[in-house]
């Protein structure tokens, strides 16, 4: 896992080139390379991880092609042996050869047979072309800038920033979008001028000026040929095999540890193949745990770790939240109101202090397999709408007398009871689209600049030609597509990749794999929710080898007390944004619609942690915007 950057037909390219390199010094502390041909500039910093030696550096060149390349290939070894049986040979034992050499045989042909994450850039001596890659399924990142027929590039848009601001303009309809989502959709960025390659493509630039693009995987086309197949799915088989190709590595491999059943299920799966494996936890101050109502996570990963003989390594988080917040804000990139990078970034500096690069997380299966509580809301809210509308009105307002809170705890039903009625008498896409989203249009409107209407309907005109984008008939199933397109790669992969390459770590995702992918979507969503429990098939599968105390148990949350930090540590934060920041004094944000959520959450009559955590987010996301990242975080 490395930091890549480059420029190509790009104005003093390789002192650009350089900077931004070195912007990236913690994706990559243990080396940094450059290459540089005519008008072409590529630089890397290197996290070693397989073939530790030089024969392992980059930039790599051979025979006229040169590469920076960031990522894993799990089918390293069997790319390997087929390259060797037609003659090629190899130098050292790295991915990263076996990448250039596969581009040297088959060029964009090479990609459909890649499996693992991804993002590099490729370029032709011969021609002069220069080519920019993602993997499928958007695990890696990749930014760049065009300009006329010229473009620079980057692991990271901080160092885009950093070294373009004073030519980058935040862009205001990505700004929305994160206001509703708490995070950017992959399909925008929140620079005008700066796009992210989409997963699954690739993107030439030649000599000429002139460029061309492709795709060369879909997961929609995935997701349709899963919802014709007709035969049985062997979940465990497929999850083991991928766990096992995801161990490969030349240095300690451990595993993030929930005591949920994803982080459970590979840690067992882990453990069966390097006996003794580390793995890392996470509980919080007692006092903010019970204020959140949080369920008792350690006890059952605990259990998993005494059974399987794990080493496992449990982390309090009790953060300096007023100082984590604009660190975070700075490492993640764009503006991501989820905590849960917080407690990504803290287990991971731990992981790495005690010599551990590498780390295995159970993200994606939630999405692929509809393990999230708006899944199943959204198929009660089916039966919810045949409900007599007098009973309805009822509900609700009987609801919505609750409160969500007292002085000290949380009641998380009735936060759960309020989100539902939210959304349940929506029509389909809408109601998911709320269940999951922090405001309607109408409170959207209410939040922005009265100036902002056309971008607000912009930004859910999106979600829905997103939504409605497949043929699937299976409502589980197009909730699982628009998850995996929108959810997955805009915020949780987002916050994996930007938070734990922060504390120069890899994070392997063995659900978030194009075989798993596949087999996920040619599970009816029938067997995927069953009455009011989702994640069936996999849950089943993993019987196989977790006992049923941990595969059925209360789902827990990767997140953090929001509610007490917002009460407690950021009150005061929270009150200086609302009357001083530069949100509102531009007029992008609206003091009095901030001052109702302040007052609702103080009341305990609205759950507006969540939203009011995103505010500050985006508040010092937007600080840094202005200044053009130039001061950079430390």
């Amino acid at each position: 896992m490395c930091g890549i950057a480059g420029a190509y037909s790009w104005p003093e390219g390789g002192p650009l080139t350089d900077r931004l390199t070195q912007c990236l010094a913690h994706r990559g502390p243990d080396g940094d390379g450059r290459y540089d041909h005519r008008d072409v500039h590529l630089g890397h910093r290197r996290l070693s991880i397989v073939d530790l030696s030089e024969t392992g550096a980059q930039p790599m060149t051979a025979e006229g092609i040169a590469l920076t390349y960031n990522g894993e290939l799990y089918n390293a070894p069997e790319l390997r042996a087929e390259l060797e049986a037609a003659g090629v040979r190899f130098r050292g034992t790295s991915d990263t050869e076996v990448l250039l050499r596969a581009w040297r045989e088959w060029g964009t042909d090479c990609l459909p047979r890649l499996r693992g994450m991804f993002a590099f850039a490729v370029y032709d001596e011969r021609t002069g072309e220069l080519v920019l890659v993602r993997d499928q399924l958007g695990i890696k990142p990749l930014f760049f800038v065009r300009r006329g027929g010229g473009v620079v590039f980057a692991s990271e848009l901080k160092a885009l920033a950093r070294e373009l601001g004073d030519t980058l303009n935040v862009d205001q309809a990505a700004m929305i979008a994160s206001l509703l989502y708490y995070w950017v959709p992959d399909s925008r960025c929140a620079y005008r001028e700066a796009e992210k390659l989409p997963p699954g493509t690739w993107l030439r630039f030649r000599p000429d000026g002139s460029t061309d693009a492709g795709t060369y995987w879909s997961l929609r086309e995935v997701a349709e040929e899963g919802a014709a197949y007709r035969g049985e799915v062997d979940l465990h088989a497929v999850v083991e095999e991928s766990t096992r190709k995801h161990l490969l590595s030349d240095v300690p491999v451990a595993t993030f540890l929930s005591g949920g059943l994803d982080s459970s299920y590979l840690t067992a799966l882990a453990a069966r193949e390097q006996p003794g494996i580390s793995a890392y936890t996470i509980g919080f101050r007692p006092e903010d745990a019970k204020f959140e109502a949080m369920p008792d996570d350690l006890r059952y990963a605990r259990i998993v770790a005494r059974q399987f003989g794990v080493d496992l390594h449990e982390i309090e988080i009790a953060p300096d939240v007023q100082d984590l917040l604009p660190r975070m804000t700075h490492h993640l990139d764009e503006p991501i109101g989820d905590p849960a990078a917080i407690n990504s970034y803290l287990i991971c500096t731990a992981a790495r202090e005690a010599g551990v690069k590498v780390l295995l997380s159970g993200m994606g299966a939630d999405e692929l397999f509809a393990g999230y509580r708006k899944h199943v809301a959204n198929l009660l809210a089916l039966r919810y709408r045949r409900v007599p509308g007098v009973a309805r009105r009822a509900i609700g307002a009987a609801v919505g007398r609750l409160p969500v809170a007292s002085s000290t705890r949380g009641y998380r039903s009735v936060r759960f009871a309020k989100r539902f009625l939210s959304f349940a008498d929506l029509p389909e896409e809408t109601a998911f689209r709320r269940s999951y989203t922090m405001y309607d249009r109408a409170e959207l409107l209410d939040l922005v600049s009265p100036d902002l209407q056309s971008e607000v309907d912009d930004v859910l005109t999106e979600h829905a030609d997103i939504y409605y984008d497949t043929k699937l008939t299976d409502q589980v199933n197009r909730m699982c597509l628009a998850d995996a397109r929108m959810f997955l790669p805009g915020l949780n992969l987002t916050y994996t990749d930007r938070s734990t390459m922060a504390a120069s770590t890899e994070v392997r995702t063995p659900f978030v794999d194009v075989e798993v992918v596949r087999a996920a979507f040619q599970v009816p969503g029938r067997e995927k929710i069953a009455g009011r429990q989702g994640k069936v098939a996999l849950k089943k599968a993993a019987t196989a080898i977790l006992p049923d105390e941990i595969v059925y148990r209360p789902k827990g949350l990767f997140s953090a007390p929001l509610r007490a930090w917002m009460s407690r540590d950021l009150a005061p934060l929270v009150r200086e944004v609302i009357e001083d920041g530069v949100l509102v004094e531009s007029g992008f944000l609206q003091r009095d619609a901030l001052r109702r959520l302040v007052a609702e959450d103080a009341a305990g009559r609205e759950d507006r942690a969540k939203h009011l955590w995103h505010v500050l987010t985006l508040e010092y996301w937007y600080r840094g915007a202005l200044r053009g990242e130039r001061l950079g975080v430390q």
